[in-house]
Order: structure tokens, then C-alpha cells, then sequence
């Protein structure tokens, strides 16, 4: 079984055990790693930016909803940038890879975005899923 990343800060009280040690589980204060993998997926209707560690677990995600840009504007290469800016600056990351998925506008801002926050980058992989001739056209109409 994977060993657990520790958190900090906290909000919510869990008692474990006998024990009175409480424990806060805040959205942004995000558990903190030095190397990783950021996933930036960018569609035509929104960018989410995922941060997960070597081994592929979620660490924390950004989006361009969550950092309050709505309808269209989320599909923005503004708002690409401003998701990923957030999700980097929360984890504090010193070197990834990054793995682009997509074909939205928020793809390339949020690349600019990542080189630029001082972060290592190792690689840069476009794993964007292609069709090996894809699905079957629908039926030609006969007049």
C-alpha cells in the first residue's frame, strides 16, 4: 500500500484513537513535495491544471472555475495562466515533468506560466489522445 503524503495545516478535528492531536484539512494548504508531475488539460471550455507526485497521486488540482473565472472566460489563455500559476505556487514545486493534454487556448499560457515560476522543467510530453482512423462516419444522405 502507498504511503501517505503528510498534510499540512487544518481545519477539520479527527480524532484517531485515543489520541487528541487534531488534524485540518484546508483546500489550499496543499501537501508540500519538491518533484512531480503537472498535468495541464486544456478543452475548449476549461483548463485544469492537476499536480500529482512521481508515483501518480494527486497532490492538488486547480481549474480555471475554482480560481473564479465563469462561462467562456474560463476557456481563456488568461485564465490557463492564472490556474496555473495557483496550482504551482500552493505545492511549491522545484523540478517536473509536464504532460499537456488537449487542444484548448489555455495550453500554451499555461506552459508560459509554468517555465516562468521558476520551476525545473525535466520534460514536456503532449499526450494528446489521437484516433487511429476513428469512428465510423455516419451514412451518406441519398437524394
Amino acid at each position: 500500500m502507498a504511503k501517505a503524503i503528510p498534510k499540512i495545516g487544518s481545519r477539520k478535528k479527527v480524532r484517531i484513537g485515543l489520541r487528541r492531536n487534531a488534524r485540518f484539512s484546508l483546500r489550499k494548504s496543499a501537501r508540500r513535495i519538491t518533484k512531480g508531475v503537472i498535468h495541464v488539460q486544456a478543452s475548449f471550455n476549461n483548463t485544469i491544471i492537476t499536480v500529482t507526485d512521481p508515483q501518480g497521486r494527486v497532490v492538488f488540482w486547480s481549474s480555471a472555475g475554482t480560481c473564479g473565472f465563469k462561462s467562456s472566460r474560463k476557456a481563456s489563455p488568461y485564465a490557463g495562466q492564472r490556474t496555473a500559476v495557483d496550482a504551482i505556487r500552493t505545492v511549491g514545486l522545484q523540478r517536473a515533468e509536464v504532460m499537456v493534454k488537449g487542444a484548448g487556448s489555455g495550453r500554451d499560457a499555461a506552459l508560459r506560466a509554468i517555465a516562468k515560476s521558476g520551476v525545473r522543467l525535466s520534460c514536456i510530453r503532449d499526450v494528446t489522445p489521437m484516433p487511429h482512423n476513428g469512428c465510423r462516419p455516419p451514412k451518406k444522405i441519398r437524394l
